[in-house]
């Protein structure tokens, strides 16, 4: 559990870096002759996915900074993953908001509310549950089929969301916080479903790619819905695709469990924490002050 509320920590910071970082390259001027035409507001280009706005994300150093983060925080997802059930983890991941929104209000002088702070405790509240309800993680390895479906899945998440930009801009938030979420389920299914890390297994599972190309689409949606549509609308989506979906998976597929008779406190619990993550999905992105706005 230690290392799933590590992890949230480190996501949730890098959350606030990289949507300061996301905005500042969402100002800057696209090259002559750019498809787009635009690189600022809800209406974007023609996709929903916005490859060059990731591009010139990179060179923001509080962009770099996060990516760090969630690379510490994909490390001890990893680790919590081989010995927590993924509901767990799906969970604490969610609840990644509330880091970002006490860290937005630390760090941003950002105001929270009383029923926000409150939103933060339920939170908190939820995950104690889950931690005394959580048994360990299931004994099953997974099935092929499950491991090509983790991949097909992954594909399936890129595609749409390159097609989100044809949606009104509710819709086109939702499309790309579902598709981020879904995308970042498949990683956290697929870590389960890696049985060995040697060249010849490791390269030869599906579930190593399906690892990596959710990873990368979930990446590239989430840096896109930063900046476009409803922001509270994308992160709603993105907590929802991220835990429900792998949760069930964990449970049906893959034999993960709660301690003898405490199934209702895990149930109680998960519910909890997802819901106070989802009366925190304004934080999905930062607000940013003025001082803040502009990276030298």
């Amino acid at each position: 559990m230690v290392c799933a509320l590590g992890a949230a920590v480190c996501f949730g910071t890098a959350t606030v870096l990289q949507a300061i970082a996301a905005r500042a390259a969402a100002r800057e001027p696209e090259s002559p002759g750019s498809p787009s035409g635009s690189s600022g507001g809800s209406s974007g280009g023609a996709s929903g996915v916005d490859a060059a706005l990731l591009l010139r994300a990179l060179r923001e150093w509080r962009y770099i900074a996060g990516l760090a983060l969630d690379g510490v925080g994909f490390v001890l997802q990893i680790a919590a993953l081989r010995s927590l059930p993924i509901y767990t983890v799906g969970a604490a991941l969610a609840a990644s908001l509330a880091v970002t929104a006490v860290v937005a209000a630390w760090l941003l002088h950002v105001r929270l509310s009383g029923l926000e702070w409150g939103a933060v405790a339920v939170v908190c509240a939820g995950l104690a549950m889950l931690g005394l309800a959580s048994g360990e993680e299931g004994d099953k390895t997974g099935s092929t089929a499950l491991k090509y479906a983790m991949l097909g899945t992954a594909v399936v998440v890129l595609l749409l969301g390159t097609l989100a930009g044809r949606l009104p801009d509710r819709g086109r938030a939702l499309a790309l916080g579902l598709g981020a979420g879904f995308g970042f389920g498949v990683v956290e299914v697929s870590v389960r479903l890696i049985d060995g890390l040697t060249p010849s297994v490791l390269f030869t599972n599906p579930a190593t790619y399906a690892l990596l190309l959710g990873g990368g689409a979930a990446f590239l949606l989430l840096t896109s819905a930063l900046q476009r549509g409803s922001v509270t609308t994308a992160t709603a989506g993105l907590v929802i695709g991220e835990t429900i979906g792998p949760a069930v998976v964990g449970v049906v597929w893959l034999g993960d469990r709660t301690r003898e008779g405490l199934a209702w406190l895990a149930v109680l619990g998960f519910a909890v924490a997802v819901a106070g993550a989802l009366a925190l999905a304004r934080f999905g992105e930062a607000p940013v002050d003025e001082s803040e706005s502009v990276v030298p």
